[in-house]
């Protein structure tokens, strides 16, 4: 396990991130006591993030109403002339 200070870390950044990335534990240290520890997050959580299905947020919004080419032209033309609609 590795150590910095609070300077080493705003001083030296890339080669501590570097440490990071390489699986070392960095404890940060403040007056001389330890008051943090930086790891690695695992690449399994940083690929949590759920992806978000538009088109069934598209279906449950508009349900399956399809505008025709006259209606899209005609709200495309309402645009163009500044009526909100």
């Amino acid at each position: 396990m590795k150590t910095a200070t609070v300077a080493d870390l705003r001083n030296n950044f890339r080669r501590i991130s570097t440490w990071i990335e390489h699986g070392e534990t960095v404890q940060i240290v403040k007056r001389g006591k330890v008051f943090a520890q930086l790891i690695a997050t695992p690449p399994s959580a940083m690929r949590a993030v759920p992806k978000v299905d538009f088109m069934a947020q598209l279906k449950e919004i508009w349900g399956d109403r399809m505008f025709s080419d006259a209606e899209v032209e005609a709200m495309r033309e309402a645009e163009r002339e500044g009526d909100p609609g």
